[in-house]
């Protein structure tokens, strides 16, 4: 005995699926399992993604992706790299590089052979050479805010990191909050090199954590919300940088001073084309600070 032909379509994603169902946008042939619902019947997989393409991307009020600054992966990425390079330091000066060297309650790490060649360091003679800023060696400048004195040392900054910088990694979007925490922490280093004298070291993420307490405030300040509990954190900082020995306080007042002018650059750029001036903004006050640097350079050769 024969059958009558089926009269229905397969699924175009899925061959052996018969199926009555339609992509109400292309009108292909869907099963249940690659329907996608949507505001008119349903849609299929191909379509759903030619839609989340075409869709305009969430900004948040200071220009940045908001899926991606809520996500924190320039945060989780910066203190990533902090732990990578404490484990390397541990690598190269064994266990007395997390604690037991001196320092605050003797919980401060010894100095190795990362430490030495990435700090802070304007310039000063050791293993038979000169070092340092002024001998050339102008990455220290940035390497400086990832080295860290010890465990303590680096949990301390990369807790504040982790609970600041989470904040405005959300409000700025990642390349923002990059572009602050990076001219934070350059501008601290910059500042170490200035005012210290050659010989002294430094190092650490203080120097960037410090501006983002203030840029915390500002931010805070221009979206009209409350900072009555955002001054004691940056005043218990201000405290601990002049009360505790051997803390940086040009590092910290140089990062505070300018992350506050980063942070002003990116929270009060106004719309039209208000990324470009936060990009000429950042420009400026970097190219500023690298004039700093060149001065100071050109003070201590001679």
């Amino acid at each position: 005995m024969s059958e009558a032909p089926s009269t229905s379509s397969v699924c175009y994603r899925h061959p052996g699926t018969e199926t009555m169902l339609r992509c109400s946008r292309c009108e292909k042939p869907i099963c249940p399992k690659c329907m996608n619902d949507a505001a008119v019947g349903f849609q299929c997989p191909d379509c759903v993604k030619d839609g989340r393409r075409s869709q305009r991307q969430a900004r948040n009020a200071f220009g940045g992706s908001l899926v991606a600054g809520r996500a924190g992966y320039a945060v989780r990425t910066i203190i990533g790299l902090n732990f990578l390079v404490m484990a390397v330091s541990v690598a190269f000066g064994g266990l007395r590089a997390i604690a037991g060297a001196g320092g605050f309650f003797n919980t401060g790490g010894a100095q190795t052979r990362v430490t030495k060649a990435f700090e802070v360091l304007g310039y000063a003679r050791y293993g038979g050479d000169w070092h340092g800023i002024a001998a050339g060696e102008w990455y220290r400048l940035v390497t400086a805010m990832f080295v860290h004195y010890g465990a303590v040392h680096l949990l301390l900054n990369m807790m504040l990191l982790w609970q600041i910088g989470s904040y405005l990694e959300g409000k700025f979007g990642p390349a923002r909050f990059v572009a602050l925490y990076f001219l934070a922490g350059f501008g601290g280093n910059v500042a170490v090199y200035a005012l210290q004298e050659p010989y002294i070291p430094a190092a650490g993420a203080s120097t960037a954590t410090f501006g983002l307490v203030i840029g915390i405030i500002i931010v805070n300040r221009r979206l009209a919300l409350d900072i009555s509990s955002l001054v004691p954190l940056l005043v218990m900082n201000l405290v601990y940088t002049f009360a505790l020995p051997g803390i940086s306080v040009e590092g910290h007042l140089g990062g505070l001073a300018a992350g506050a002018a980063a942070t002003v650059v990116l929270a009060y750029a106004k719309l039209p084309h208000r990324t470009a001036k936060q990009v000429i903004g950042c420009s400026i006050l970097f190219v500023i600070l690298v004039g700093i640097a060149i001065a100071r350079t050109i003070q201590i050769l001679n």
